[in-house]
């Protein structure tokens, strides 16, 4: 069973949708009880890093989701859900993010012949010891939606990269903890083996 964090943040039918194509029971919540015993968790998300944050603290979720981490539950955070793991973001300088993860969210630069949003197709620059890129090939495309991007802290957590007018951390993975910026439930066939590696985690 993999239980998906509900703050009202989006994305959740889709990811259940893709969940359940590869065979996953799951659930949709916002309940500390059904999060706690959760066997795995994610953390899904699209819009802006403020209103999420204050979302999971309205709903006294932020204690929940560290507990989660302390006690080595496997969580994979998507698209906002792998920014608020961090401390801050540009986007909303205010507010202050979990903390679980250290690095900057900073805006994608401007950069002539570039949109942002960051919409689309990408292909990543996968670290080949990255547990949930196990059987995908280097160069695989996903599919991105975001105008903020990760710089971590610490370059041996990085289990992906993309290039969009700069170097975009495009996966993250640190014990039990796993995120990804792009939406693996809207990457096809390698978004979903992204899944099922989670889920074999």
């Amino acid at each position: 069973m993999i239980t998906i964090i509900d703050y009202d943040a989006g994305n959740l039918k889709s990811v259940e949708k893709a969940l359940n194509f590869i065979g996953q029971k799951t659930i949709i919540t916002r309940e500390k009880e059904e999060i706690l015993k959760a066997e795995k968790v994610i953390l899904p998300g699209v819009g802006s890093f403020g209103t999420a944050m204050d979302k999971l603290y309205k709903y006294d979720l932020v204690d929940t989701i560290r507990e989660i981490t302390d006690k080595k539950t496997p969580l994979l955070g998507i698209c906002l859900g792998l920014q608020l793991l961090f401390g801050a973001s540009e986007e909303s300088p205010e507010i202050q993010g979990m903390s679980i993860l250290d690095g900057e969210i900073i805006k994608i630069p401007d950069t002539p012949g570039l949109k942002i949003p960051h919409m689309g197709w990408n292909s990543l620059g996968i670290n080949p010891k990255s547990k949930l890129f196990q059987g995908i090939e280097d160069n695989s495309y996903v599919y991105f939606v975001h105008s903020y991007y990760l710089k971590a802290k610490n370059i041996n957590e990085v289990a992906a990269t993309t290039d969009y007018g700069t170097l975009i951390h495009a996966s993250i993975e640190k014990d039990n903890i796993y995120a990804c910026q792009f939406h693996p439930e809207k990457s096809g066939e390698v978004g979903l083996q992204i899944l099922k590696n989670f889920a074999l985690i």
